[in-house]
Order: C-alpha cells, then structure tokens, then sequence
C-alpha cells in the first residue's frame, strides 16, 4: 500500500479535557481523525497515529491538505 505524504506542515488538533476523565483529540482539518487517551500526552500520540491511519484510508486529503488554508477564531 502506498503511504500517504503530506508536507510537514502543522495541522490543527482539538483537545479537550472530558468530564468523565481522560482526553479527546481531534483534528480540525481531518474531521474523522478523532482519538482520545488518559492523559494529554497519550491523547496527542494517538491523534498522530489516526491523522497517519486517515491519510492512509484516504490519500486524497492529503492533496487537499496543500491547498492553501487560513484558521481565524471568532466570537459569538
């Protein structure tokens, strides 16, 4: 199978601490790249390993990826 290549760009990760314990991670630009751990660190290696697992499943996120992209919070 052939792997995947993105740039080494950095990729948005959502982390959120749950009420019933542990960690949720997932990635801003690959919304099915969810994952979570029992603590921050464990939480931010497996959302690494599903971000590599999705690019793998689906090769062309990957192209999408090198478009041109701009993050900008707001208010509400």
């Amino acid at each position: 199978m052939r792997r995947a290549r993105i740039r080494q760009d950095k990729l948005t990760v959502i982390l959120r601490e749950e009420e019933e314990g542990g960690y949720s991670a997932q990635c801003a630009e690959l919304p099915g790249a969810i994952s979570e751990g029992e603590t921050k660190r464990d939480a931010l290696k497996n959302i690494k390993e599903a971000i590599q697992g999705y690019l793998e499943a689906f090769p062309e996120e990957a192209v999408r990826l090198k478009l041109k992209r701009e993050v900008v919070e707001v208010s509400v």
